[in-house]
């Protein structure tokens, strides 16, 4: 029987319904599901071993993002995030794709840079071209550092260098290009530029400093492109608002960064439900959008000659399925399994695609019916709980807050003793 991710009311289940329908799509074993249910599924052995100085864990609300089709295959979506609205958001909006085929992608091949800085060099050009007269002396230098991954057809592929003008002087930054497959790569890529460095002061006769990768993966891009029905958006009105609201961001900075953080409230949300790094790919995106000299929008959307709403995103979208905490955490392993993604690029895809999906969901609240309605209901509850309501008591304060559109902790606390004694 064909799995499929477009599943009506699944906000309406309670949390033991909706948990048995990711093990029925997933095929998890009642092992994961109980690890899934528990909220100390992080024992502190395996956190002391993670990173320094442990004294708990942290845990955040993790959701199921609904309805996505992409290249044709159903996925359920993992999405671990505080902040509320984005889950159901990127659901409806991957909904409303659904109506021309959803999403499509496609991704360059798992590429990193690692640079290696040479300063003090007298003869810069020179040592330029000398560098890349080495370039198959330093490659193969590189590649005895990670046989595995050279194994598997990844390694460093290619060396290339610029001269770069700095306060400190002029700078011969040697960069090495690797294929780093599934892994995200950071650590070989790091190893790999460690490695070659005596080799470059060598032939540069400078002085090395950092070797490192850079998180501006621009060789490792995903893209996500998708066409919404405009009645399925909403209408024609809507379509308009929705490029009106794209082209503000496209012409003001301002407006961009807030246009991309709704972005990455997607893709975030699955880096860290999958354990990726998402300081590197955040800090990859923002970057990314601002190498026109101007910070703007990472995705772009435009209307077709039948009216109906096209839009399309790029970005770097450094991940990985191995290596480092995906494989060590256990709920970024089930949230891996309920991805069902079989390498780093079907990921990077799948998180495109999510970004592309959050990013409508906002933009048609904004035009539609205004960004607060969706946020509303749940930051009305999370206030609720912070004013010490429990039970159908949180449902009831937060109903009332919102009908009254005062949602503050002192009318929370004054609701909670205004129901409490008509109990």
């Amino acid at each position: 029987m064909k799995k499929s991710s477009k599943i009506s009311g699944f906000y309406k289940l309670s949390i033991p319904e909706r948990i048995q329908i990711v093990k029925e799509f997933a095929d998890l074993t009642d092992e994961e599901v109980r690890l899934l249910q528990s909220t100390g599924s992080l024992n502190l052995d395996l956190a002391d071993r993670m990173i320094e100085n442990v004294v708990g864990t942290f845990p955040l609300p993790l959701g199921i993002a609904v309805n996505f089709l992409i290249n044709g295959k159903d996925y359920l979506i993992p999405m671990a995030i505080e902040e509320p609205s984005v889950v159901a958001a990127a659901s409806y909006a991957a909904k409303m794709a659904r109506s021309k085929g959803g999403f499509h992608t496609s991704s360059t091949e798992p590429v990193m840079i690692g640079q290696i800085q040479t300063v003090k060099v007298k003869d810069p050009y020179r040592a330029k071209m000398a560098v890349l007269d080495a370039k198959e002396e330093i490659l193969k230098k590189a590649n005895e550092q990670d046989p595995m991954l050279v194994s598997v057809g990844g390694g460093a592929k290619d060396v290339q260098v610029k001269v770069i003008d700095t306060p400190r002087g002029p700078m011969v930054i040697t960069e090495l290009l690797v294929d780093c497959r599934d892994a995200m790569g950071a650590n070989a890529v790091n190893t790999m530029a460690e490695a070659v460095a005596p080799m470059i002061e060598r032939i540069t006769k400078g002085k090395v400093f950092l070797r490192i990768i850079s998180n501006l993966a621009t060789k490792r891009l995903a893209r996500a492109w998708t066409v919404v029905d405009k009645e399925a958006v909403g209408g024609e009105e809507v379509v308009e608002g929705i490029l009106e609201a794209y082209a503000f961001a496209a012409g003001d900075p301002y407006r961009a960064a807030t246009h991309n953080k709704g972005i990455l409230n997607g893709i975030i949300g699955v880096v860290i439900a999958t354990c990726n790094d998402h300081r590197a790919v955040e800090a990859g995106a923002h970057a990314y959008a601002a190498r026109t000299g101007q910070y703007r929008p990472l995705s772009i959307w435009e209307k077709n000659e039948d009216g109906d709403l096209v839009g399309s995103i790029e970005l770097p979208m450094a991940v990985g399925t191995i290596g480092g905490a995906t494989k060590v955490h256990p709920i970024a392993k089930i949230a891996l399994k309920i991805l069902g993604v079989k390498s780093a690029r079907e990921l990077g895809e799948v998180m495109a695609a999510v970004g592309l999906a959050q990013n409508l969901g906002a933009l048609r609240a904004l035009a539609h019916e205004g960004i607060q309605r969706g946020h509303m209901s749940l930051h009305a509850r999370n206030i609720a709980v912070m004013a010490g309501a429990t039970g159908d008591l949180i449902d009831l304060v937060a109903e009332r807050m919102v009908q009254e559109r005062k949602i503050r902790m002192d009318r929370a606390k004054e609701l909670i003793k205004e129901l409490q004694a008509k109990a």
